[in-house]
């Protein structure tokens, strides 16, 4: 188990890394980590999140925000942004622990194709078989509850919330876990859409193959995803020392 401060900079490392990426939009997006309430118990009704007007690439660990499940701040300098409360809030609530919001531009790309999905034609994208909600119904702003509760209804039990017209959400058991599945799913959107673009039609990984290679890849998601983030942390500590400040 992860003490706060190890929980804070892992958050703020995800925020560091996703801007290098080019996943970062204006001071929009968010990203958020369930953690203990005052008295230590997981309820789901307290999370830290990325500060509203900060770019990703200035995020610290200490500047993160701490709200609560009404959207109150209890640490922190600043405010949190409205959307990214009623997106967060509800699926806290539901129990996941971390969320990952973004509108990074090949995932998102998808996103806005009449009846597209990430199809199984590369490597990447057979670690999502079975693991993807799809949502196409696009209803403006997240301005309320009920927008954040339709969200969670149509996540369901996968990992990954593709949302028509808009982004993506990622979520885990831990920000190491959401961020990796953050990373290789743009990975595989990137290769169909440059496929894509080709005009010609995309080639199918036989379904028992595709199977075959999720089952090899699935009990070692986490170990992967534990991996490439220890990475990430190792880079940020050497270059952008003051992430975990």
């Amino acid at each position: 188990m992860l003490s706060y401060a190890d929980e804070r900079a892992d958050l703020a490392a995800a925020l560091r890394w996703a801007a290098r990426l080019g996943f970062q939009e204006g001071v929009d997006n968010h990203f958020s980590l369930a953690v203990p309430d005052a008295d230590g118990v997981f309820t789901g009704n307290t999370f830290l999140v990325n500060p509203y007007g900060l770019f990703w690439s200035e995020v610290t660990a200490s500047s993160l925000v701490l709200c609560d499940g009404s959207g109150t701040v209890i640490e922190g300098d600043h405010e949190v942004e409205t959307t990214a409360f009623f997106i967060h809030a509800p699926m806290h609530t539901a129990q996941v622990r971390a969320v990952l919001h973004t509108h990074m531009p090949y995932a998102t790309a998808l996103s806005l194709l009449d009846g597209v999905r990430l199809e199984m034609v590369q490597q990447n994208a057979l670690l999502f078989l079975d693991r993807i909600a799809y949502d196409d119904a696009y209803n403006g702003f997240a301005l309320d509850k009920a927008e954040g509760e339709r969200m969670v209804e149509a996540l369901g039990d996968r990992a990954v919330l593709m949302l028509g017209g808009h982004g993506v959400v990622t979520t885990g058991d831990t920000v190491a876990e959401a961020f990796a599945d953050l990373y290789y799913l743009e990975m595989a959107a990137r290769a169909q859409v440059l496929a894509m673009s080709t005009g010609r039609p995309l080639r199918p990984i036989p379904e028992d193959i595709a199977r075959k290679t999720a089952a090899q890849a699935k009990p070692e998601l986490a170990l992967v995803a534990e991996r490439y983030f220890d990475a990430i942390k190792r880079t940020l500590r050497r270059e952008e020392p003051e992430t975990f400040g």
